[in-house]
């Protein structure tokens, strides 16, 4: 620790700290605009100009550091002469419009300008002009008001990871600018706005629609992924106008993505659904609530007593909040059934019986900052996580080795170094090789089970699988990581299985990556056909009987299920986005006698349903979601419901008192809350990843034909997003093509940019086919949870390509 003095206070601080780190740390305000705490330092504002004894001249805080015995004067007339002189200097090219500028109220130039800045100007000559940037749907752009802090960069760089943006230009000719024709593409550009002083980036979809003061904030929790992001949601006249980042530097840090942003712009739709509607005879009649929700108890208890209540199936999302998950279950259970599931993208539940508890990341959000060696398996990272991805580039800029082993080789925008980019058949393969390699490389006897297990797999490892073992064990902390892939997956169990016993052998955490903020809350709240390893209070009377799982729920199981379902009931689900094979799942539910769909949104919801009920979504609800670190974080609605949509839960309630069920006399979500976790926030008991037996067969039989690649774009992965305008416009957002690596498009007879028809089974859809040479053989790469793709099939299974 350092001795310093700050305006005539003794504080210490660490060694290499800088004196805006020491006047952070007493409270001391000292003006900047480049200085960011997440950000390199610049020091070319110089803005924060201070007086150090016995230095000639005044020195900028944010890059100086502190010595012994210093002493610094912020506020001495010498700090202030100079702190005037610098805002003169930016005012000379900055233009006067603050009453029409979009930053207007939240801007820092204009803060510090009433502090530090003359009451008229002494520059006479004419102020520069710049042209402005198309950076996109996202980011607006007014180049002339920009002061060259370089923030936007330096994030860029430093954060996203890649360069979007630049500066060009000496002294008064500087400007930032993307590069030539490009706009800005990062899943987490947003950040930009945040980052912004001045009214150079402002929020394109916000623009002009509200001034900062006429605002309320309040605080919510992003659903969108697993993170559980906090938010800022800020509201006008009932309706959300802007989402901006809360801090916590446990979870999202001072970071949003584009994702969590800007997907706003779905909560204020024109399909938001905001009446409850019947279907009769084959058209829609409006009508209100006591109707609807008489004529859908009517009907469950009819399919009930025709066909016995394990005839109904419900499907939840893991963006349900946990009471609402929790009252879908409950009623479904007191009914008699327990065909209850929210994994809809989910093939395999061959794992299901062997575990110990719920999935979850394996170590804290936090803790990848202190990772030194990492494997990935089976994720798209950068778009099903940005803001977890963002934490493993830190970690890879502090030393930690990055591994991957994925059917699709993106850039990270980071040094990974080792990966095994393979089909998804050979996935299992791949793991086994590894987990073969680090029992050679540890030489230690292992468990019985373990040892048979590895000798019935009949491969030789190879170099990269030695690679990759060795940066397991060489370098701790370790851990592994399963993506959405990877859980989506045909062989999942088996993938999760050699993914905990390499964590075993190696000694590295093992985790899985949440999809949706309440991926761990959706299991506590009992949200799955198998509830033994979860909180006493789901066990109910009946715990033995195990219901069926999404895939056998909707048809596309490998086991034929005794009982087909007859009733649905949809909760925030729209099946042919959200399901592993949404042609089955339309036709599993199209074929049944009656569907309930309760939604913010009419969707195609029309052509399967029987009854709509309009549900509120996260801003207008209160509730509770569960991230995939297990962190419990409960949020209030901060918008009025639209229309007459009602919380879910209170639906849920109000149909579980028609259907005359007992124990549903809840009055408020808290109350709901506290029957999920009896012992108040602490889940840690009901968090593991392990599989309990070894019992399941390695068997590696690799696939003809053409394997199909099918990951979630990243702005089609839940209904709000879907309905997000400006996320829709952007590159991300593009129609899916048929991507396919040069041999087999020449195998094919294929042109790249030409039209094919994709097809599996007897249905096809039309594509643009397209070349991505980093793609493993016989393998195509086709987007799910697309309008132009959802008459697919399953996400891993066989299809073929044909030239139009």
């Amino acid at each position: 620790m350092i001795n310093i003095e700050i305006d005539g206070k003794q504080i210490s601080v660490p060694k290499g700290s800088t004196i805006m780190d020491g006047a952070k740390q007493i409270g001391v305000y000292i003006p900047h605009f480049c200085y960011h705490k997440k950000l390199s330092i610049a020091a070319n504002c110089r803005m924060c100009l201070v007086q150090v004894e016995k230095a000639p001249k005044p020195l900028p805080a944010c890059a100086t550091p502190v010595m012994e015995g210093m002493k610094v004067f912020t506020h001495s007339q010498q700090a202030i002469t100079a702190q005037k002189g610098v805002m003169e200097f930016l005012l000379i090219n900055h233009p006067l419009d603050c009453p029409i500028c979009d930053q207007g109220g939240e801007c820092q130039l204009q803060d510090l300008a009433v502090g530090y800045g003359a009451s008229g100007s002494r520059y006479t000559e004419a102020k520069r002009v710049v042209v402005n940037k198309n950076l996109g749907p996202l980011i607006s752009t007014d180049m002339t008001r920009c002061i060259h802090c370089t923030r936007c960069v330096r994030f860029g760089q430093e954060i996203a990871g890649i360069m979007e943006l630049g500066m060009a230009g000496r002294g008064e000719h500087s400007e930032i600018l993307s590069f030539v024709g490009k706009t800005v593409d990062s899943e987490i550009s947003g950040n930009v706005i945040d980052l912004c002083p001045v009214g150079a980036l402002v929020s394109k979809p916000f623009r002009y629609s509200a001034r900062t003061w006429e605002l309320s904030r309040r605080k919510s929790i992003s659903p969108h992924c697993g993170l559980g992001s906090n938010l800022v949601v800020q509201v006008k006249q009932n309706r959300v106008m802007r989402v901006l980042p809360r801090e916590n530097e446990a979870i999202n840090e001072c970071w949003l993505s584009d994702k969590d942003r800007f997907s706003y712009e779905g909560l204020n739709s024109g399909d938001r659904l905001t009446r409850p509607m019947i279907k009769r005879d084959g058209q829609w009649y409006e009508c209100d609530w006591q109707e609807a929700l008489e004529f859908t108890a009517h009907a469950l208890q009819t399919i009930k007593h025709k066909y016995g209540a394990k005839s109904i199936g419900a499907l939840g999302s893991a963006h349900s909040t946990s009471e609402e998950l929790y009252l879908l279950q409950k009623l479904l259970r007191a009914m008699g059934s327990d065909n209850i599931d929210h994994r809809l993208r989910q093939s395999d539940f061959r794992a299901d019986k062997q575990l110990q508890g719920t999935p979850w990341l394996g170590t804290s959000i936090a803790d990848i900052a202190q990772l030194k060696s990492a494997l990935i398996i089976g994720s798209t990272l950068r778009k099903d996580h940005p803001l977890i991805a963002q934490r493993m580039r830190q970690a890879v800029k502090n030393g930690m080795q990055l591994n991957i082993v994925n059917p699709i080789d993106d850039d990270l925008l980071v040094n990974v170094v080792n990966k095994v980019i393979t089909a998804p058949d050979a996935i299992v393969k791949t793991l086994a090789e590894i987990l073969k390699a680090a029992i050679e490389i540890k030489g230690v006897k292992q468990a019985p089970e373990l040892q048979k297990l590895i000798n019935s797999i009949n491969i030789s490892s190879t170099a990269s699988a030695f690679a990759i073992a060795s940066s397991l064990i060489e370098n701790a902390p370790a851990a592994i990581y399963l993506g959405n892939l990877s859980q989506h997956h045909p062989d999942y169990s088996r993938i999760n299985l050699l993914a905990g016993l390499i964590a075993q052998v190696t000694g590295a955490s093992f985790g899985v990556l949440g999809e949706a903020a309440n991926s761990v809350g959706a299991y506590l709240a009992g949200a799955v056909p198998e509830i033994r390893t979860l909180p006493t209070s789901v066990k109910l009377d009946h715990a033995e009987i195990v219901g069926l799982n999404a895939a056998q729920m909707l048809g596309f199981s490998a086991d034929e299920a005794e009982e087909k379902c007859r009733a649905f009931i949809l909760m925030n689900v729209e099946p042919e986005f959200d399901t592993y094979n949404s042609k089955q799942a339309l036709k599993t539910i199209k074929s049944s006698e009656f569907v309930v769909s309760m939604s913010a949104y009419k969707g195609s919801a029309g052509d399967y349903a029987d009854v709509l009920l309009p549900i509120a979504p996260f801003t207008e609800t209160s509730g509770t979601y569960v991230n995939t670190e297990g962190r419990v974080q409960s949020f209030n609605g901060v918008v009025s419901p639209l229309g007459e949509t009602r919380p879910a839960w209170k639906v849920l309630r109000v149909l579980s008192n028609l259907l005359q069920l007992e124990k549903f006399d809840y009055e408020t979500p808290e109350q709901i809350r506290a029957e999920i976790f009896p012992d108040g926030l602490e889940i840690n008991q009901y968090l593991n990843n392990t599989l309990k037996d070894f019992d399941l067969e390695i068997n590696i039989v690799e696939k003809q034909g053409v394997q199909r690649i099918g990951e979630v774009p990243i702005y089609q992965a839940d209904p709000i997003v879907r309905r997000a305008e400006s996320l829709q416009a952007t590159h991300d957002a593009l129609p899916p093509k048929a991507w396919m690596s040069a041999v087999m498009l020449e195998n094919l007879g294929i042109d790249a940019g030409a039209q094919v028809r994709v097809g599996q089974g007897d249905e096809f859809v039309q594509l643009e086919a397209a070349c991505d040479e980093r793609l493993p053989a016989n393998c195509a790469r086709v987007a799910c949870a697309h309008p132009k793709t959802i008459a697919l099939g399953g996400l891993f299974e066989e299809i073929w390509v044909k030239k139009l």
